[in-house]
């Protein structure tokens, strides 16, 4: 999601290759990329893929991408419409519009990036009642998702952003309707951020209950397990997307994500580990994770999370996993906001 606004296309296409050739095969795009969101880039992520796509193998490739949820934000993304919905109208549009973009004839997997109906999304921790609304239904949905599954344009598809809830209206309403089974849920997990997906999510996408699998986004809490941001005055810190943006993902700023930071730096270095390579090996190596989704801005970022998953110790030993569960005890989910 940085392609298109912090990456040109040159440099895009070398981390593409450079991930590639050391066995990734799985890409995480969005109609809406690159963020921050804007009318003027909306969409370049896709095309800089497209573009990279077209000197590849497609059967190589898994390729995900997702449909916007609710927007009254972001009409720009259909013709002729005042709100972004998911329904059977706004799915196919959607999917029409990205297939040109990425310049195949098939999505692998097709995501909801956030729910149609209100849920606490980006940081915001609790439901807030008064914000119910009316929304598209689950059965709608699946049925837009069925359509385009039908047509060979999607082959599987996931929830991103979601809850427990929305889980299994949408596991219960394929069971009964006869319906595509969502098989992924791509929701932020990291070590600052576990709760919300360790409380009832585990249990709902349990191989035994619902089996689904959990695409672990921003694995890195947006570049703050990294530990650049320790240090405000750091070139890193003053080129990253905190500094760069104001107000993205400011949790980890306003909040006391930084001094538990700093504890899970002392247990990186205690173990011999950067914090990089403990954060990303931590969320490898949970059970319920199928997959991490990371971003770069860099080769150099990209050479340092690919090799914290191909070096770093598999699993972490008992020692490095206790210390982090007492660092977790004293800081569960430092960036509540």
């Amino acid at each position: 999601m940085t392609f298109g606004e912090q990456n040109t296309e040159k440099e895009a296409h070398e981390q593409l290759n450079y991930a590639f050739e050391r066995g990734i095969n799985a890409l995480d795009t969005a109609e809406v990329y690159p963020i921050p969101i804007k009318e003027e880039t909306q969409g370049r992520t896709d095309v800089y893929i497209g573009n990279w796509l077209k000197s590849q193998p497609r059967d190589k490739v898994i390729l995900a991408t997702k449909v916007a949820g609710y927007s009254e934000r972001s009409s720009y993304l259909r013709e002729n419409s005042e709100v972004v919905r998911v329904d059977a109208a706004n799915i196919k549009e959607s999917v029409e519009k990205s297939l040109k973009r990425l310049n195949t004839d098939y999505i692998d997997l097709l995501q909801i990036h956030w729910p149609d109906r209100y849920v606490a999304l980006f940081g915001s921790y609790f439901y807030d009642p008064s914000r119910w609304r009316e929304s598209v239904s689950f059965v709608e949905q699946l049925r837009g998702f069925q359509e385009l599954i039908n047509q060979g344009k999607v082959r599987y598809i996931g929830v991103s952003n979601e809850t427990s809830y929305g889980v299994m209206e949408f596991v219960n309403a394929a069971k009964v309707e006869g319906l595509p089974k969502i098989v992924s849920i791509q929701n932020s997990y990291s070590l600052l951020v576990r709760c919300k997906f360790e409380l009832d999510l585990v249990e709902v996408c349990h191989p035994n209950n619902c089996n689904i699998g959990l695409l672990a986004y921003s694995p890195l809490a947006g570049g703050a397990l990294s530990g650049k941001y320790l240090d405000i005055t750091s070139e890193a810190a003053k080129t990253g997307r905190f500094q760069l943006f104001p107000g993205y993902m400011e949790r980890y700023n306003k909040s006391i994500s930084k001094e538990a930071t700093t504890k899970y730096l002392e247990v990186a270095e205690k173990h011999g580990l950067s914090l990089v390579e403990l954060a990303l090996a931590f969320a490898r190596d949970r059970s319920f994770v199928t997959s991490s989704i990371i971003g770069a801005t860099s080769i150099e970022q990209l050479r340092q999370d690919i090799d914290a998953f191909l070096t770093t110790e598999r699993p972490l030993s008992p020692q490095v996993v206790a210390d982090v569960e007492n660092v977790f005890k004293r800081y569960k989910d430092p960036a509540i906001d």
